[in-house]
């Protein structure tokens, strides 16, 4: 029976590639974003490939929301043995330009931190955990290089990254391996962080269960 990787914040970039990665190892792919026309065009490309493909739209910024969707996803496909948070929120919000207010902190930290660890508190199941299920997040290097032009997702990549670091031992225990990617290049084609070279680093995250962060330079 196939393998079946989630993948939350399926874009053109990243979020695919991982899809594409993993599909082309003969998982199912369950690809989950905002954007149903851009899901349709993602898995038009993935079924052309061959690869077993399926999509939810899904919306990090609503608790309840993200988790009808996570609920309605395991119903239909059952529990994956991957999962892969890919959501992030990277626009520039220069406090020096034009400053950040609170408001625009905590929208910008309920989508980049409690969307994730809300998704790994209900993806974390005992029927994952029998699974030996992986749990991947896209972390950033501004979490250890901050920077003031982008303040909220400097400040969030870092609460991410000590989420990560502080469950890794917990979940550990039960079966369950959860790890970062931390990436510390622009990620595009050409760069030392192209969507294609992350999403080998994934794979081999998932499949060594080793370290609970890997960096990108």
């Amino acid at each position: 029976m196939k393998k079946t990787i989630f993948v939350l914040g399926a874009g053109k970039g990243l979020g695919t590639a991982i899809g594409r990665k993993f599909g082309e190892n003969d998982f199912r792919v369950v690809l989950m974003a905002r954007n149903a026309d851009s899901l349709k065009a993602y898995a038009d490309e993935f079924a052309a490939k061959g690869i077993e493909v399926y999509t939810r739209t899904a919306d990090a910024a609503s608790d309840e929301g993200l988790a009808k969707t996570l609920q309605e996803a395991v119903a239909e496909y059952g529990t994956p043995d991957v999962f892969a948070y890919n959501v992030g929120i990277t626009n520039p919000d220069s406090m020096l330009e034009k400053g950040v207010d609170g408001q625009l902190l905590r929208d910008r930290y309920q989508v980049d931190v409690v969307g994730a660890y809300n998704a790994i508190q209900q993806i974390a199941t005992e029927e994952f955990a029998e699974k030996n299920g992986t749990i991947l997040v896209t972390g950033g290097g501004l979490a250890m290089y901050p920077s003031a032009e982008y303040l909220p997702l400097s400040m969030d990549k870092a609460a991410l990254r000590a989420m990560v670091q502080a469950i890794h031992p917990a979940l550990k225990e039960k079966g369950i391996f959860l790890g970062t990617l931390t990436v510390c290049n622009v990620i595009m084609p050409g760069s030392t962080c192209a969507p294609e070279i992350l999403a080998d680093q994934y794979w081999k995250q998932y499949t060594e269960r080793k370290d609970w962060e890997v960096v990108c330079q």
